[in-house]
């Protein structure tokens, strides 16, 4: 059985994860700090204070007897950077699976997000990975204001509610691109979509069980 520390900017992550990966023979062992999105708006806060406190947790995370580790926080994700930071585990971004699916894309791509603070960050890698398998893509972001508040207080119900309000609008609008929700949390509203309109919206759960199976050869669950 492989061990897969799971890094969450929030605990309304880890559902999505087990649900994902629920098919596998598979330990998850949740590691929580919503503190970092917290500090944001405080004076004096700084990338570096993320970047310490991110790379002290993977860290700490790599030293519990895992085999793996999966980060669900694209802001978390956004700060790693692989040439620099180096682990003797597999370091899993959530966004990986999401950036393949999306290179796969042969139209015109909106890429929703709810957090403002993943936006840049997560369109640079986007780019960067498009570039890297020699991909070309046609991507803008859309960010969906004064959502993300909702879930980090808790707020799931209304959260799901305002991000399908947004998605929806985001898709009449834009008839002609693909829409593809950028974050862990914004599944739930996504799928919902899906089911009302009978259209694709791209999330991390599409990708996720074959990509984690593939990269970890996991084993089913007999």
């Amino acid at each position: 059985m492989k061990r897969i520390g799971c890094f969450h900017a929030h605990y309304s992550n880890i559902e999505h994860v087990e649900k994902a990966l629920s098919i596998f023979d598979v330990e998850l062992i949740h590691f929580v700090d919503p503190g970092l999105d917290r500090i944001k708006q405080d004076a004096d806060f700084t990338k570096e204070i993320v970047e310490k406190k991110v790379i002290e947790t993977l860290d700490w995370i790599a030293n519990c007897h895992v085999d793996a580790i999966l980060i669900t926080c694209t802001f978390f994700t956004a700060l790693l950077n692989n040439e620099v930071h180096h682990y003797p585990i597999p370091i899993i971004k959530i966004d990986e699976p999401l950036f393949e699916e999306i290179c796969e894309i042969n139209q015109p791509i909106i890429v929703a997000f709810t957090n403002p603070n993943t936006v840049n960050g997560t369109m640079n890698q986007i780019l960067s990975y498009s570039r890297m398998k020699g991909k070309e893509i046609d991507a803008e972001p859309f960010l969906l204001e004064n959502t993300f508040d909702l879930i980090m207080q808790g707020k799931k119900s209304e959260y799901i509610q305002s991000v399908s309000k947004g998605l929806i609008s985001i898709i009449e609008n834009n008839p002609k691109k693909s829409v593809v929700a950028a974050q862990l949390s914004m599944v739930p509203a996504a799928q919902l979509i899906e089911n009302l309109r009978n259209i694709s919206i791209g999330n991390h759960l599409k990708s996720l069980s074959s990509y984690m199976e593939k990269v970890l050869s996991l084993v089913p669950k007999n």
